[in-house]
């Protein structure tokens, strides 16, 4: 009879450990969150996906052959506002996947494709961001 508590206090342990370590979660281990950038409310998301030692670039346009956006380099991790997203060139990784968003850093603003973004699936944040 012994056995039965402990399982079911054991059971109630491991519950309440998982609800607190998913109670720590930060808004930017969400796919997307609001965030403030250059003090206005928006929604955000971080880069990933990024090799260790490159970088993703912001391009003035929805696509590779699109310029440079001067000292708009992103590495893993970086926050970036989500301005509106639209289609253009397939991601370097993923030929097939042509999502681009306007990101914005308050200072600067360019497109990067979603790929390299933690937005998750187009058919949630195409609810939640506006097309360009």
């Amino acid at each position: 009879m012994t056995l039965r508590p402990r399982r079911t206090g054991a059971l109630i342990t491991a519950l309440a450990t998982a609800a607190a370590v998913l109670g720590l979660a930060t808004p930017a281990d969400a796919a997307i969150h609001r965030c403030s950038i250059s003090g206005d409310m928006t929604n955000c998301t971080t880069v990933t996906g990024i090799d260790p030692g490159s970088w993703l670039q912001m391009r003035t346009g929805p696509g590779y052959g699109y310029a440079n956006v001067p000292h708009g380099t992103l590495v893993n991790g970086d926050e970036v506002g989500l301005t509106c997203w639209t289609t253009g060139d397939g991601a370097a990784d993923n030929p097939n996947y042509r999502y681009w968003m306007l990101i914005d850093l308050g200072v600067r603003s360019g497109y990067v494709n979603d790929w390299y973004l933690n937005t998750g699936n187009p058919s949630v944040w195409q609810q939640q961001i506006r097309r360009c």
